[in-house]
């Protein structure tokens, strides 16, 4: 158990363990009385909550909405500013930033069930990522403008960030960027498969 007094090791399982927590489940039950694992999507992430808290209070849901993405970004982003000031190494950097992708995508809190992992997913890239994140965000904005459909909006922008790390930072390890690429990919194939067969639900 001596492991376990190792400052990484800490970091990591507290990346994991916070970023496990369920923000939108969280929040929608608290403030609007009903379980987003069992309506809509069944999605924990902030689409979910605007989705089923709108049927019932719509300027609740936006409120909500914007509540669980700022938290599921925040999760993950404030351990690695913590780890950063106290001296970690870029590659711990990198492992705290997958831990808490997982922790979101796969909660020790539902069973190892969890969210798409976007909005953690952007909170952890901003800090490590954060000129390739800022493009990304903006081909978000673009593509949800356009399109509307949520989920391909964000596979848009992620694989954006993707191919913009390789161009303006050739030189570094690009294996974790590409296995929290994966983890969000993975958690999308429902979505993706709804939008080749036209069924993916648009934002209104």
């Amino acid at each position: 158990m001596e492991f376990l007094f190792n400052t990484n090791v800490q970091f990591f399982i507290a990346a994991y363990l916070i970023g496990g927590i369920p923000f939108g489940l969280i929040l929608a039950r608290q403030f609007a009385g009903v379980n987003i694992k069992e309506s809509g999507s069944k999605s924990i992430g902030a689409t979910n909550v605007l989705r089923v808290v709108k049927e019932s209070n719509p300027v609740l849901a936006k409120k909500l909405g914007i509540a669980t993405l700022a938290l599921d970004a925040l999760k993950g982003l404030l351990v690695l500013v913590v780890a950063y000031f106290v001296g970690l190494s870029d590659a711990t950097l990198w492992g705290i930033a997958v831990l808490a992708v997982l922790g979101h995508c796969f909660s020790p809190y539902l069973g190892f069930e969890g969210g798409k992992g976007v909005a953690t997913g952007m909170g952890v890239m901003l800090f490590m990522l954060p000129l390739e994140t800022l493009i990304a965000l903006i081909v978000w904005a673009i593509a949800a403008k356009t399109i509307r459909i949520s989920s391909l909006s964000s596979l848009i922008a992620l694989s954006a960030l993707m191919i913009l790390s390789f161009v303006i930072h050739p030189q570094m390890p690009h294996a974790p960027v590409l296995f929290i690429g994966f983890i969000l990919f993975y958690k999308h194939i429902p979505n993706i498969i709804r939008v080749i067969q036209g069924k993916e639900t648009r934002v209104v």
